[in-house]
């Protein structure tokens, strides 16, 4: 009788995938971190309740002004990392899949995505654009004697609704963070379910 050939055993994917390195994991955290001191010392500043509750208003001042001066510092770090410079050619591309994805998400229906969705894009343009907006007004609110009266009146109104706006869309970011547990895990260990990747970002978990 001729010899029976094995079929070879169907290949398991793993259960999990890694969604984040540890230097993204790095950028992230950093990041998150000088964002709070800003927004808790802004917070601290401009109410008065808190205000007085904290005091040390110089304090406040100093490490609020720090924080936004570093607030580059990790982004600018991690360009070193291949995996957060392919991230972030991730992030800065929005096509027609992404407009889909927006209409859906109005109509309350769910779409496929790559690794980021189009809501994840769009709140890291808008941050990003933000600071650098705050970072600009920042300075000019640090050095008052080296721009016009009418300069410093400006920025001031600009810093004051642009941190309102920061501190809404960190707010909702939180918000959504705090609704999915997994995607928690993949910033803090680095790797997700290939269940959830392939709920939630179909199109990545098919090319990992």
């Amino acid at each position: 009788m001729p010899a029976l050939t094995e079929r070879p055993a169907p290949v398991r994917h793993a259960e999990r995938l890694r969604r984040f390195t540890a230097a993204e994991r790095w950028v992230h955290r950093s990041t998150a971190a000088l964002m709070g001191i800003m927004l808790l010392t802004a917070a601290c500043l401009y109410v008065p309740y808190l205000a007085e509750l904290v005091g040390r208003r110089s304090l406040l001042v100093t490490l609020h002004e720090w924080a936004g001066i570093a607030l580059p510092a990790p982004l600018l770090a991690g360009l070193v990392s291949r995996a957060f410079r392919a991230d972030l050619g991730r992030l800065n591309r929005f096509g027609p899949q992404d407009r889909g994805w927006v209409r859906a998400a109005l109509r309350g229906h769910h779409r496929p995505s790559g690794k980021f969705n189009a809501g994840q894009k769009l709140y890291a343009a808008l941050v990003a654009g933000a600071a650098l907006v705050m970072i600009g007004t920042g300075l000019i609110l640090w050095f008052p004697i080296l721009v016009p009266l009418l300069w410093r009146t400006g920025a001031t109104f600009v810093h004051d609704w642009i941190a309102l706006l920061i501190g809404v869309l960190v707010i909702g970011h939180v918000w959504m963070a705090a609704r999915d547990p997994e995607a928690r895990r993949g910033l803090r260990t680095g790797h997700v379910s290939r269940a959830w990747a392939r709920r939630e970002h179909p199109l990545w978990e098919e090319e990992s």
